[in-house]
């Protein structure tokens, strides 16, 4: 090789290959926050789009940021995946912060104004009427005014805890006769944020803040308001956990009421507050100035969600219902015999969790099943999974739930049903304290004529009631033995941490899975060696693995043809020439949340093809799923299931271009251009039943 093809080798495999996992996700979020200024959305829609970037916005500082200042705090330097050491990242992050908050806060400037159109309004106290300040006063006194305490600032005792999105007024008062204090006036989470008046033809609101300011002469009767300001704070919520403790359990609720105290990681306050008050604020709290934030407009956009009201349906995405998959209804909506008929996948949220749930249900209230093992990552607070597990496990069946302890944010909730299931006589285990169990699996076993038969239930998402109404994931039922038969291996390895030596169908992190995945991009690679069609299909929410991003660098470089759909973080920079070029990278952002993950290999032939290799799994490509958690890679290779999920669901969402954005080989995300009929996946999903849970209808037509 030369010296420039050697320089060109060097620069195409440099790590300037990759994009940057913490800016790649800020620009996921500028895609959410730009559906809040898609007039194709009804506005209502729109507000609830600027609420959710806010939320992402607060979790990223949480765990994200959080993560890294703590690498800095402890001298680690270990370099991203482009190269970038802890500090360089927080320092990227930090001159995009600024301009994404100031672009929310104009976003939300912008829906106010349509908001006052459509007749809803959020006031300010000025704008208040005679008998709306009475009515609101009467509101503050009864429900707002025995929940706060006033705290004051004395210099001889330390300064009040503030929790993690804690939110409080911070005052300098006087008296008549000069004396002055400051005080701090915690903003409580079991009050709403914005207060709405009674009556009229406008909805119109009033912030908690400001209610408590126009009446704070009931906190404060002998004090006048010098100035005043708003202030908020975000804490780092990493939990660290002992992997030598003793009790897990109690380790992890030890860890939680850390996390309460973690450091502070963002300092927002309104940008119009006075200097000294601010200064305070400051060297009390004891941050540095990468910490601190001037906001303009309202600090806390996340609650803007509850402006959401029902009483006005115009402003909202149509009503829609999930469907119950018909081959279910078919047989009198008995899971078990719907599913000895034929394997069958359910779309979620385009067809009902209720399937799941009476999967698990259905199994406890049957007295020919003898076992039921479980999975449980997040679930609701009311959870049908849970409850019915306690009724099996109380009913003398042996029940095992593996839960995950780690679930970020969820593993109070968690810890609660692990108690609740072991009181009713269940075998709770909780895995491996180096190792998320993120596989979403359940297995029944039953008693049929006199052997025994096991049902499985494969999801690439939680068994949660509620994010399924809102997430795009698949549930594929099967008795097919040896995907059963893997599957019990797999319960056996999280209860008994030994893992299997030989799966027939199966492959699982943190063993087989990344070997399983190289091992299908370089067919592909072969074939396209060897002339034959080659391609790859990916659908993750996240693609930020090394190793796998390489392996589909060699696959373009040898001619295979790569389309991957994205969600979120994407280090992966496609169409650079010598490089990427055969590889295309969109984002689909809509509706509802993507989030199913499928993974389809050509093997020969043009996709989509009935030949074709195709998976679904709980795994993103990243290196947690790769090497730090339980996941499941599971074959789809019955006929209709296949033709469902690769010409069904795959051909739709990368034939879309109402909700998808299109990832250039410099790191920009750019809208599709729609076309003269513009085509959206999830509304085709909504309106077009799914193709093996059709039953007799699709029998009828089709013969299948």
């Amino acid at each position: 090789m030369d010296t420039a093809g050697r320089e060109s080798d060097q620069q195409l495999w440099s790590p300037k290959r990759f994009i940057n996992r913490e800016l790649s996700w800020l620009a996921f979020n500028e895609r959410v926050l730009d559906e809040a200024r898609n007039a194709r959305y009804p506005l209502l829609e729109r507000v609830r789009f600027l609420s959710i970037s806010a939320s992402n916005w607060d979790e990223f500082y949480m765990v994200r940021v959080a993560g890294l200042r703590g690498q800095v705090a402890a001298g680690i330097n270990t370099q991203s995946i482009d190269g970038l050491s802890p500090q360089e990242q927080i320092a990227v992050i930090l001159a995009r912060a600024s301009a994404l908050m100031q672009e929310q806060q104009a976003c939300w400037r912008e829906l106010r104004k349509e908001l006052k159109i459509q007749r809803i309004e959020v006031l300010t106290p000025d704008e208040l009427g005679v008998a709306e300040r009475r009515w609101l006063r009467d509101c503050f006194i009864d429900h707002i005014f025995p929940v706060l305490t006033p705290i004051a600032i004395d210099p001889a005792t330390a300064f009040p805890f503030i929790p993690n999105l804690g939110f409080c007024l911070f005052l300098q008062l006087e008296r008549p006769d000069g004396e002055r204090m400051y005080a701090l006036v915690p903003i409580p989470k079991q009050v709403d944020r914005f207060i709405r008046l009674p009556g009229g033809r406008s909805i119109r609101f009033v912030t908690l803040e400001d209610t408590i300011l126009l009446f704070l002469d009931h906190l404060y009767p002998s004090f006048k308001l010098v100035r005043g300001g708003n202030l908020r704070i975000i804490r780092d919520s990493v939990v660290e956990i002992d992997e030598r403790a003793d009790d897990l359990v109690e380790t992890f609720e030890t860890a939680l009421k850390a996390r309460r105290r973690g450091s502070v990681i963002r300092l927002s306050v309104n940008a119009d507050i006075d200097p000294g008050l601010r200064r305070i604020i400051v060297d009390e709290l004891g941050v540095d100035q990468e910490t601190i934030f001037l906001r303009e407009g309202i600090l806390g956009l996340v609650d803007i969600r509850q402006l959401i009201v029902p009483d006005r349906p115009d402003l909202l995405f149509p009503p829609f219902e999930p469907r119950f998959p018909e081959r279910v209804r078919d047989v009198n909506g008995d899971i078990f015999v719907a599913i000895k008929a034929k394997d069958f996948i359910v779309h979620h949220p385009y067809e009902s969790f209720d399937v799941v749930a009476q999967f698990v249900s259905q199994a406890a209230h049957d007295p020919a099943v003898i076992a039921i093992k479980q999975t449980l990552y997040r679930t609701s607070s009311d959870s049908p999974i849970v409850a019915a597990l306690i009724e099996a496990a109380e009913a003398g069946k042996q029940v095992t739930a593996v839960v995950e302890l780690k679930a970020r944010f969820d593993e109070e909730a968690n810890i609660r049903w692990a108690r609740e299931l072991e009181e009713a006589g269940a075998h709770v285990v909780y895995g491996f304290v180096d190792k998320k169990i993120h596989a979403k699996l359940s297995l029944v076993v039953r008693r049929e004529g006199g052997r025994l038969q096991s049902y499985a239930h494969f999801g690439t998402g939680n068994y949660h009631p509620v994010t399924a109404r809102i997430y795009t994931d698949l549930s594929f039922f099967t008795d097919n033995q040896d995907l059963c038969r893997d599957a019990l291996h797999i319960f056996n390895y999280m209860t008994g941490y030994d893992p299997p030596k030989d799966l027939s169908r199966l492959a699982f992190s943190p063993k087989t899975l990344r070997a399983a995945l190289v091992s299908q991009i370089k067919e592909e690679i072969g074939h396209a060696r060897a002339g034959r069609p080659a391609a790859i299909w990916i659908k993750v929410n996240a693609l930020a693995d090394a190793d796998l991003i390489d392996e589909l660098y060699r696959a373009s470089q040898a001619g295979v043809q790569v389309n991957a759909i994205v969600r979120g973080i994407c280090a992966l920079r496609p169409g650079v020439e010598g490089l990427s070029e055969n590889i295309r990278v969109r984002s689909i952002i809509g509706r509802f949340l993507e989030h199913s993950r499928i993974f389809v290999f050509g093997a020969g032939a043009p996709l989509p093809s009935p030949t074709a290799r195709v998976f679904i799994s709980s795994a993103d490509w990243m290196g947690r799923n790769m090497e730090g958690r339980v996941e499941l890679l599971v074959p789809i290779e019955n006929q209709t299931v296949h033709q469902q999920v690769l010409n069904e669901i795959m051909v739709h969402c990368l034939e879309d271009t109402l909700q998808s954005w299109e990832l250039s080989s410099e790191g920009q995300y750019r809208r599709s251009e729609p076309g003269e009929c513009g085509v959206s996946a999830q509304t085709y999903f909504m309106t077009n039943p799914s193709l093996s849970g059709r039953g007799s209808a699709v029998s009828r037509e089709t013969g299948c």
